[in-house]
């Protein structure tokens, strides 16, 4: 046996035994292949097809929720992994000048509240609905509100 197969073969076994395959999944039997012959039905072939579409978006949506939830921590374990790496090789980012690291200090302890303040509504201008004359300017028409 070649030994790409092998380590296919290996790396399944390992996703299963780790659980990050679906392997419990009811949607899986659909997918098999059923060997009895069928007399050819219009509606059948028809109904067929929309549950194979409704199968697939169902297994979709699961495989979906099941990498979220095996995803659920990777986030904090990439922030540590991150700030490990920072930490390690602290020496090869730039310094920073005097002037921005009291800059940056000055900046954090002040934190400000929002303030609801009352708006003032402005008072509405009346606005007019003007023509333009062919040889000496505007003229109004009506009122509008």
């Amino acid at each position: 046996m070649p030994q790409e197969f092998q380590d296919e073969a290996q790396s399944k076994e390992a996703e299963k035994s780790a659980g990050k395959e679906m392997t419990v999944d009811t949607t899986l039997q659909f997918a098999a292949r059923r060997n009895i012959p069928v007399r050819y039905d219009r509606n059948l072939v028809s109904k067929t097809l929309k549950a194979m579409q409704r199968v697939s978006e169902i297994r979709a949506r699961r495989e979906t929720v099941f990498f979220k939830k095996r995803m659920a921590g990777n986030k904090e374990r990439v922030r540590a992994a991150n700030r490990k790496l920072v930490a390690e090789n602290e020496h090869l980012l730039p310094r920073q000048r005097a002037s921005e690291r009291m800059a940056a200090e000055v900046a954090e302890p002040l934190k400000v509240k929002a303030v609801e303040v009352p708006v003032q509504k402005m008072r509405e201008k009346k606005r007019v609905k003007q023509r333009m004359l062919v040889g000496s300017g505007v003229e109004n028409v009506m009122d509008v509100d």
